[in-house]
C-alpha cells in the first residue's frame, strides 16, 4: 500500500511538472530596465515610435482555445488607470506576436488614447515612473464579441468572464 501511494504521488508530480508555469516573456526589451522609446506613444507630448513589442507565452492551460492580450497603466491619473492596448481573438496556436504586428484573425480594441492599435508608454512629464502590465490571458472560448471600438474596460470584463488563466510582466517607462 506504502509502495502505491508513493508511486500515485510521483506520478503526480511528475504531470506538474511537465505541465510547467504559464509564462509570458519579450524580446523587445529587458523588463528590468525602462521601456525603450521604441515602444513609446508618439502624440500626448510623447515622441515615441509606438511601435508594440514583440511577446511570447509557453504552459497555456488545458482546454485553452484562444488568448487575449492585455497592456494596462494602473499609475495613470485618471482613477481608473490606462488601457494601452488590448488583443482578443488570438487563435490558440499562436504562442508569439512579433513586433509591430498582431496574428491573422485577432482583433485589437480602442485604447484610452481613442483608437484601436498599440498606444504606447507615455506618462505625464515629471511624473513618478509608471507601471505597464502586459498580460496574456488563456481563454476557454475561440472568441470574444469584441471589435476596434471595444474599450479597455469591456476587453477586461469579457476576457476575465472566460479566463482559464494568465502571465504576466510589468515594465516601467518614465519621463
Amino acid at each position: 500500500m506504502k509502495f502505491i501511494l508513493s508511486l500515485a504521488l510521483l506520478t503526480v508530480s511528475t504531470v506538474s511538472l511537465a505541465a510547467g508555469k504559464f509564462t509570458l516573456t519579450t524580446d523587445s526589451f529587458k523588463t528590468t530596465e525602462m521601456m525603450p522609446n521604441k515602444h513609446v506613444f508618439n502624440g500626448f507630448g510623447c515622441s515615441g515610435e509606438n511601435v508594440s513589442p514583440s511577446l511570447s507565452w509557453t504552459n497555456a492551460p488545458a482546454g485553452t482555445k484562444s488568448f487575449a492580450v492585455t497592456v494596462y497603466d494602473p499609475d495613470a491619473p485618471t482613477g481608473s488607470g490606462w488601457w494601452h492596448w488590448t488583443v482578443v481573438n488570438i487563435p490558440a496556436t499562436v504562442m508569439k506576436i512579433e513586433e509591430g504586428k498582431i496574428p491573422a484573425g485577432a482583433v485589437e480594441g480602442r485604447t484610452d488614447f481613442g483608437k484601436a492599435g498599440w498606444g504606447g508608454a507615455c506618462p505625464p512629464q515629471g511624473d513618478k515612473p509608471h507601471r505597464y502590465i502586459f498580460t496574456v490571458f488563456a481563454l476557454k472560448t475561440d472568441k470574444l464579441d469584441v471589435n476596434a471600438d471595444s474599450s479597455g474596460a469591456l476587453a477586461g470584463f469579457m476576457i476575465n468572464g472566460n479566463s482559464l488563466g494568465k502571465a504576466s510582466f510589468t515594465v516601467k517607462y518614465g519621463r
